[in-house]
C-alpha cells in the first residue's frame, strides 16, 4: 500500500487517550510513510487582555505553545521507539479545523486521522464541530477512528450509489471502492459493498389502486442488484459481498455495518457548505451520524475546499 505516504494526526487536546495516533502509526507502517502529530492551541484571554504588553502576551503564547509541543513529543516517543518517523507541529489558531487542513496541505498529506469519542450515557459516537468541518471542507481523505483495534480478516463496508447516472457520481463510486480495496489489501480485510434503494412511495399505491407495488419493488431491487454486481465484477469483489437493501442510506448503511461487525465504513461526500448544508445536510452526513465504527470519508476529484494555504 503506497497511497498514505504522509499522514497527519489531528491530536485531541481534551483527551488523554489518542486512538488516532495508534491507527495512523499502523497505517504509516504499512505504507512506509511519514507521520505528523498536529495540534492547534488558542486562548482568547491572551489576545484580549489589556493588562499585558504585547511582549508579555507573546511570551505567554509561546509558553503555551511550547508546553503543548512538549506534550506532543511525549505522545510521539512510544511510536518512534517502534521505528516510525514522527514529526510534531503546534500552531496558534482559533479555528482548529482550518489549522488542521492548512497543515495537511502544507505537508501534502494523503490522509487526516482524528479520534472520535463515545458519549457514555447515550452510548453513541459524538462528532464535534471540528469533525463536521473536516468532513465538509477537507479536500484530503479524513479517517475518524474509535478506540478499538482493526483485527485481521475484518470487514470494510463501502457505501456506493449505483442509481446515479452522472459521471461525477460514478467517478466517486469508483474512487471509494478503489481506496477501500487498497486499504483492505494492506490490513488483510474483506470488502463489502452496500447500496440502499427507496421503496414504493405510499402515495402512489393509494392514488393508483391498480399499481403493483410488489412488482415495482422487485424490479427496482433487481436493477440495483445488477448495477452493483457489475461494479463488484469490475473491481474484482465477490458478488456474495454485495448488499442491496431497501431503505434510506442513513438507515441501511449503519444497520448493515453493525450486522457485519465492520471495522470501517468508506463513504464519498460531496461536502456542501453554507446554508444548504445547515438546512438540508448531505446524505453522507446523515449516515455518518448513525455509525458506530471507524469512518473514512473521501471527496470527489476536483473538489475545491474553501480553505487554502
Amino acid at each position: 500500500m503506497t497511497q498514505y505516504k504522509s499522514i497527519l494526526v489531528a491530536v485531541d487536546p481534551n483527551h488523554d487517550a489518542q486512538p488516532a495516533i495508534e491507527r495512523a502509526a499502523y497505517l504509516a507502517q504499512q505504507s512506509q510513510g511519514n507521520l505528523v502529530l498536529s495540534l492547534s492551541v488558542f486562548d482568547f484571554s491572551y489576545e484580549m487582555t489589556s493588562m499585558l504588553s504585547s511582549d508579555d502576551r507573546e511570551n505567554l503564547r509561546a509558553s503555551l505553545v511550547n508546553q503543548r509541543k512538549a506534550w506532543l513529543e511525549e505522545l510521539a516517543q512510544p511510536v518512534r521507539e517502534k521505528g516510525q518517523k514522527v514529526d510534531t507541529h503546534v500552531t496558534w489558531h482559533n479555528r482548529p479545523y482550518e489549522s488542521i487542513i492548512e497543515q495537511a496541505l502544507r505537508i501534502e498529506a494523503d490522509l487526516i486521522v482524528k479520534s472520535t469519542h463515545h458519549h457514555d450515557k447515550l452510548k453513541s459516537v459524538i462528532f464535534t464541530p471540528t469533525d463536521w468541518h473536516l468532513l465538509r471542507k477537507s479536500p484530503i481523505p479524513v479517517l475518524l477512528v474509535k478506540d478499538h483495534d482493526w483485527p485481521e480478516a475484518g470487514k470494510i463496508l463501502v457505501a456506493v450509489n449505483v442509481a446515479a447516472e452522472d459521471d461525477d457520481h460514478q467517478a466517486l463510486n469508483n474512487k471509494v471502492v478503489t481506496q477501500a480495496l487498497k486499504l483492505a489489501n494492506a490490513v488483510k480485510a474483506e470488502v463489502h459493498l452496500v447500496n440502499g434503494y427507496p421503496g414504493t412511495p405510499v402515495n402512489i399505491a393509494i392514488e393508483l389502486p391498480d399499481f403493483d407495488a410488489h412488482a415495482y419493488n422487485e424490479s427496482l431491487k433487481s436493477h440495483h442488484e445488477k448495477r452493483l454486481a457489475e461494479m463488484a465484477k469490475h473491481h474484482g469483489i465477490n458478488e456474495q459481498n454485495c448488499h442491496v437493501l431497501e431503505g434510506l442510506p442513513e438507515d441501511v448503511i449503519p444497520d448493515l455495518a453493525e450486522q457485519l461487525d465492520a471495522e470501517l465504513v468508506v463513504i464519498g461526500t460531496i461536502g456542501r457548505t453554507g446554508l444548504s448544508a445547515a438546512l438540508i445536510g448531505n446524505t453522507a452526513e446523515h449516515v455518518i451520524d448513525q455509525l458506530q465504527c471507524d469512518l473514512l470519508a473521501l471527496k470527489p476529484d476536483g473538489f475545491e475546499s474553501p480553505i487554502t494555504l
